[in-house]
């Protein structure tokens, strides 16, 4: 047995490894030309190309590993079918039951993987690919001159040349932009030179003038010629500002900060509840808990109606119950608005918690999946192999993202709606296994009662 497992755990590493850089390709070449963009014209250092690159791995590992595992599972099982290995262990005494236990162990160690990767590692990359990602967007273009055109890229002044000879600029002029409303400020210069320092760019400029004109006074008019001129201009955006934060998302976190998060909101949940509580009690009702907003508003308005109708009260006593009623209706319409604001947190956070663990116990469910289809289908081949998978794969993706936006809106608890799609993968899974364990067909249709169908018709067509 020892020897079987170690050929069927064989069998299934090459064509996980090989599906799995195949898939990994695809998604990272359509995820390439989606974020190229963000690269053109910013000036990038080529290592902050590849970091960024490099920690949007992270995700798409995570969707690319419980496919290459479905993939893997239909070539290696079909092969064995095709090749009748299957046939030769069974006529062996070996059982489908023995021959897949090796495969299900294959599928429980990626899975453990996968959780650990999810659970702390994607995380800390999906963290560090939006910073990068938000300081790149909010980097400014590279300085690109060109001559004969104006640049406004620099901060308070615009600048054109007329020709550009390696570092050196030809017949530079500059111009302020008004951040002055005293003062209008225009520069000339034969050359000059164009650097960067830190957070500021570095404007050498050589034998020119400097023309200045008061605005208030136009005969108030200065011009200075100098031989060298430097202008130091601030240009913070200009440049690639990493930032440090510690706000993330919830698919930036790890399943301890979720845990911490889904306590503090527990916490702010039961004050919200407490307060609640208290505003029922100053309206003189019991410290009652109603479901929503719209049974809290119709137990006051019964309280207020037979307040209203009692004939102990003066009119003075009812109008300030009256009051108080409203003031805590109001009060009561934006507690239950921030409970609900809570709830909906606490809900999304749970299915980001259950998400890390319900795709990894998926590879398990992909292995049966798929060993049951290729030694059905008989076929292990890599085009027949992605195109089952394929299918199977976005119909489970679908249904997740479906569950999750289900629980996201508190229409299903989390637990149902991330967990649903592997609940009936699974019951697809062992129904396939069922029928490969007895070598019957998962789906049989009667072809003689459809040839007795077809004959009965014809001799009815005859007779007319």
């Amino acid at each position: 047995m020892r020897l079987l497992t170690r050929y069927i755990l064989k069998q299934l590493l090459m064509p996980f490894a090989f599906s799995f850089l195949i898939i990994i390709f695809v998604l990272f070449t359509q995820f390439l030309l989606r974020a190229i963009d963000r690269f053109i014209g910013k000036g990038l250092d080529i290592g902050i190309i590849f970091e960024y690159l490099f920690l949007n791995l992270g995700w798409i590992a995570a969707l690319s590993i419980p496919m290459a595992v479905l993939v893997a599972s239909l070539m290696s099982f079909g092969q064995f079918s095709e090749d009748n290995e299957i046939t030769a262990m069974r006529a062996s005494g070996i059982s489908f039951n023995t021959i897949i236990r090796p495969a299900i162990l294959f599928g429980m160690v990626i899975s453990a993987l996968l959780i650990l990767f999810n659970s702390f590692i994607m995380p800390e990359m999906n963290f560090k690919a939006r910073m990068l990602s938000g300081d790149i967007y909010r980097k400014r273009p590279d300085l690109n001159i060109e001559p004969g055109y104006f640049m406004d890229d620099l901060p308070k002044y615009s600048m054109i040349i007329r020709d550009k000879e390696g570092d050196t600029l030809k017949d530079v002029r500059i111009f302020s932009k008004g951040f002055s409303s005293e003062t209008q400020t225009s520069i000339h210069s034969k050359t000059g030179e164009l650097s960067t320092i830190d957070d500021a760019i570095v404007l050498d400029m050589f034998d020119g003038e400097i023309h200045e004109l008061d605005t208030r006074d136009f005969g108030n008019y200065r011009r200075i010629e100098f031989e060298k001129h430097k202008i130091t201009i601030a240009a913070d955006d200009l440049f690639l500002n990493r930032r440090d934060t510690t706000s993330r998302s919830d698919r930036e976190m790890t399943v301890p900060m979720i845990f911490d998060k889904q306590e503090n909101i527990s916490k702010r949940i039961n004050i919200v509840q407490a307060r609640i509580g208290r505003a029922f009690t100053r309206t003189g009702l019991d410290s009652i808990m109603p479901a929503s907003f719209e049974e809290s508003q119709k137990i006051l308005m019964n309280f207020k109606d037979a307040y209203s109708a009692d004939s102990s009260y003066s009119i003075d006593q009812k109008y300030k119950k009256e009051k108080d009623i409203n003031i805590t209706e109001r009060q009561l319409r934006n507690e239950y608005n921030l409970l609900r604001s809570y709830i909906k947190s606490s809900n999304k956070y749970e299915v980001e918690l259950h998400k890390k663990f319900s795709l990894p116990v998926a590879c398990i469910i992909f292995v049966m999946t798929g060993a049951s289809l290729g030694v059905l289908f008989r076929k292990g081949g890599f085009t027949i192999a992605v195109g089952l998978s394929f299918g199977f794969f976005l119909i489970y993706y679908i249904m997740m993202i479906g569950g999750e936006d289900l629980a996201d809106r508190n229409y299903v608890s989390p637990v149902v709606g991330v967990w649903s799609p592997n609940v009936i993968l699974l019951i697809i899974a062992m129904y396939l296994m069922l029928h490969t364990i007895r070598e019957q067909a998962p789906l049989r249709f009667n072809f003689n009662f459809i040839r007795k169908f077809m004959k009965k018709n014809g001799r009815n067509a005859d007779n007319h």
